[in-house]
Parts: C-alpha cells; sequence; structure tokens
C-alpha cells in the first residue's frame, strides 16, 4: 500500500517532466525552423540572382552585372541589371520556370518585367500550380533593349507554410499535453476539519457532540452519551418543533426499549446545564413536543 502511494504521488512529477520536455523540443524544433527559413531566404537571393545571370547571358551580356535582389514586399522580389537589356518572352519564362522549380519558392507566383524609365510593365505572366490556369501571353514578340526589372510575386502561403504548419502542429501538441495532464492530473481536495464538522454554536455556547461537551466563556460542560444526543437532535433544528415521539425513537428505538418519562429527565438535566445562557431555552409545546428556543 504505501508503495502505491509513493507511485501515485511521482505520477505529477512525471507528468510535469513530460510537459517540460515537450516544451523544450517544440523550442528547439522552432529554432530550427527559423534556421532553415534564414537559409531558404539566403538560396532565394542566389536562385534569383542566377535568373538575372541567365537573362544577361541571353541578350548577349557576360560582363555586366546583376544588382543585389530587393525584397519589395513580403513576397516580392525585384531583379535590377546595371545595363540594358533585351530579352525574348519565351526564354524568359521557360528561365524562370526551370530555376524556380529547384528552389524553395511556392508553386504560384507572378512575373511583371518593369521598364525602370517610366515604371511601365512590358511584359507579364502567372503560373500556377494548376497548368490549366497559367496566364502566358505575347510570348514571339521579342522586346526592344531597355532599361528593365523582374519583379516576381510568390502566394504568400508559400513562403510561410514551414510556419503554419509548426504553429498549428505545436498548437495541437499542447492540447493533447494539455488535455492528458488535465484528465491524469485531479485536484487534490483537502479533507475536511473533523472538528469543525461536529462543532455547533448555540447562542453564545459551542457544543462539540463528538466530545460531548459545551463551552460557555471558557467553561466546559460535560454530557452524558443521551444528554448529548438529545442536544444534537434539537441544535441541527433551532427553533423548531420537534415531535415527543421522534426525539423517542431517534434515541431510544435501537435499543429496543422506550421510556416516556426518561425523555422528561434528560430534557431536564439539559435546561439546567444550559442556564448559563439565558438566552437558551427548552421549552415544552403542549400536545406537540419540545423547541430549543435560541434568541439572540
Amino acid at each position: 500500500m504505501h508503495l502505491r502511494q509513493n507511485t501515485l504521488s511521482r505520477k505529477p512529477n512525471y507528468l510535469y517532466a513530460s510537459v517540460l520536455l515537450i516544451f523544450i523540443s517544440l523550442i528547439c524544433v522552432g529554432y530550427s525552423i527559423v534556421s532553415r527559413d534564414d537559409f531558404d531566404l539566403a538560396r532565394q537571393e542566389i536562385l534569383l540572382r542566377k535568373i538575372g545571370h541567365e537573362l544577361l547571358l541571353q541578350s548577349g551580356d557576360s560582363t555586366s552585372r546583376v544588382l543585389p535582389v530587393k525584397k519589395i514586399a513580403v513576397n516580392e522580389y525585384q531583379i535590377s541589371f546595371e545595363n540594358e537589356l533585351t530579352f525574348q518572352p519565351d526564354s524568359l519564362v521557360n528561365t524562370i520556370q526551370s530555376l524556380l522549380a529547384n528552389g524553395p519558392f511556392a508553386p504560384d507566383y507572378v512575373v511583371n518585367v518593369v521598364n525602370s524609365d517610366d515604371a511601365s510593365v512590358v511584359f507579364g505572366y502567372a503560373i500556377s500550380k494548376n497548368k490549366k490556369d497559367d496566364i502566358i501571353a505575347c510570348i514571339g514578340r521579342r522586346q526592344p533593349i531597355g532599361n528593365y526589372m523582374i519583379q516576381i510575386q510568390f502566394e504568400p502561403a508559400g513562403i510561410s507554410l514551414a510556419k503554419n504548419e509548426y504553429i498549428i502542429g505545436s498548437l495541437i501538441a499542447l492540447a493533447i499535453v494539455g488535455f492528458v495532464f488535465l484528465r491524469t492530473v485531479k485536484p487534490r481536495k483537502s479533507p475536511p476539519d473533523s472538528r469543525n464538522a461536529n462543532l455547533l454554536t448555540l447562542g453564545s455556547m459551542s457544543f462539540d457532540a463528538e466530545t460531548r461537551k459545551l463551552v460557555i466563556n471558557d467553561k466546559t460542560i460535560d454530557l452524558t452519551r443521551t444528554e448529548s444526543r438529545v442536544l444534537h437532535i434539537f441544535a441541527l433544528s433551532p427553533n423548531e418543533v420537534i415531535e415527543r415521539s421522534q426525539l423517542q425513537k431517534e434515541i431510544w428505538e435501537d435499543e429496543g426499549v422506550i421510556v416516556g418519562r426518561s425523555l422528561d429527565m434528560f430534557i431536564s438535566k439539559l435546561r439546567k446545564k444550559l442556564e448559563f445562557d439565558p438566552n437558551i431555552n427548552i421549552v415544552v409545546k403542549r400536545g406537540k413536543g419540545y423547541k430549543l428556543e435560541i434568541s439572540s
């Protein structure tokens, strides 16, 4: 029995340790995802610069630079060039599509070729994961030399997919752990104070049914077993009439003998012991029974 109690007492400790371990694991996974995001961002910039490099080569330029890639919005990037260039739309579409297929990008994106002189869009198209939703036009017309910028906007869900999965997974894991924890660990109820449970207040007196004592002004009055039983019945229903037959039945029936005058004798003895408080008295209700009167 003692071993079982020790096992049960250790159970909450195991649960606390499990919750802490899962929490630490989730934090570690979160840091790893953040690190992975940083790596993916660096890889994205390299791929975008490579797109610019390939477009320069297709334009016949192998010496000028691709300017640093700019992130102009949450999911939008801009590729700029040092010099002017020309491009063939179908080659641009194929080049960007083949390079982005190897990177950590969303499958849905929109590409706009902007003339930096007047901010006009000279060519644009949209690629979707579902090929039927692709929008590509004017692919057979070569564009003249100009100061162009390539702007690529990705589907937002693709960029934050890993984070969303991590957050959702973390919430589910914590919810499961919390549910199991709450089902397993029940709050301990403090045991009732047995002393207060048997202590009744009668005016300025305190009556302890268990120890069969009356206490008033630090004075203790001992009661007999029967006196205590009679007073306890009265104390549970103060200022209420209790029938004589009910008192006799509850006190003496289990002993097999009911004596009418015995009740009167115990009532008389109780009256004397209650005289220390003039606000308490046991009165007779003719034809009905007795009542413990307590006046304030």
